[in-house]
């Protein structure tokens, strides 16, 4: 058996961070580190006292013995928390995923990371992005329908006969990232792990294909008020500020045709999900959240 472990750098309601918790401790981690990009977060309560959770205060104290000073961006304090895991895990394995990132085996992960030869480093997990599903009952993250990414020029009639008018602005398929999230092999000197990859020794370290047994299935914009709420924050900070084409049709559409834009590419109507299916690139699951949480929390009981 193969251990390992999760880390995160969260900021979100105490429901998400304790489904995030309970989905990967039930799939078997060791350790799961969270740390919370907001001190003040009230999850952390919630998640602090559980058994396998080390919660951690991302305040100025903790920055300043980290690294002399708070990261300004975001992506760079969520690199740095996962490398300072790195260095002191005694775990052989550690993935490196966001609170609405949940993996999906299927095979067991410890026999996935187990067999891999001595010399694989790291191993890429492919992300699959929630479609909003106006059906399914509320599971704190909700989405039965999960899209793969479509990359490159080998992709781009697919893209057209699933994306129609919207293709041009989805060049890799996906909303959010198409590189996926990573498994790290740990131990190694000069090691140094990142959102979506490595480097060792100042040299990217290959990733190679990705891993067909472990999917990331990535809760990025299935729910469209939340998706709304923070379309500012991602044109301007986050993913959609290295998607030029995405970014400069949404800055400059309407209420109204940015609606119509989520429903023709993010709404799992039966015309899109049949496209999908078509293409191969639609995963199916029920991640049963909440009775995951209501499963973690009886366990902890006193």
């Amino acid at each position: 058996m193969t251990d390992w472990g999760i880390c995160a750098t969260v900021k979100a309601t105490p429901d998400q961070v304790l489904a995030f918790v309970a989905h990967h401790l039930g799939l078997g981690a060791s350790q799961v580190w969270l740390h919370f990009d907001d001190p003040d977060d009230l999850a952390f309560e919630a998640a602090s006292g559980l058994a396998g959770v080390e919660a951690t205060r991302c305040d100025e104290a903790y920055w300043t013995a980290l690294m002399g000073r708070r990261p300004g961006k975001h992506q760079n304090r969520q690199s740095r928390n996962m490398q300072r895991v790195y260095a002191q895990t005694h775990l052989p394995w550690v993935a490196h995923i966001d609170v609405d990132e949940f993996l999906h085996p299927t095979h067991p992960i410890d026999r996935v990371l187990s067999a891999l030869p001595q010399d694989q480093n790291l191993l890429r997990l492919p992300p699959y992005e929630a479609l909003h599903d106006p059906a399914a009952p509320d599971d704190i993250f909700t989405s039965r329908y999960f899209r793969a990414a479509l990359r490159g020029n080998a992709d781009e009639a697919a893209r057209a006969r699933v994306f129609g008018i919207y293709a041009p602005l989805l060049p890799f398929g996906v909303l959010s990232h198409s590189a996926g999230k990573c498994f790290f092999r740990t131990g190694l000197s000069r090691f140094e792990p990142r959102l979506h990859g490595a480097f060792r020794a100042g040299a990217r370290v290959a990733g190679g294909a990705f891993c067909p047994d472990i999917a990331l299935l990535h809760f990025h914009a299935e729910d469209p008020i939340r998706w709304k709420d923070r379309l500012h924050f991602r044109l301007t900070k986050g993913a959609y500020q290295y998607n030029p084409p995405l970014q400069d049709w949404l800055s400059n559409a309407s209420a109204p045709e940015i609606d119509q834009f989520y429903d023709a590419v993010q709404t799992a109507s039966d015309d899109l999900l049949q496209r999908l299916r078509k293409e191969t690139i639609l995963r199916e699951t029920h991640l049963h959240l909440r009775q995951q949480v209501e499963t973690l929390l009886r366990k902890s009981a006193p």
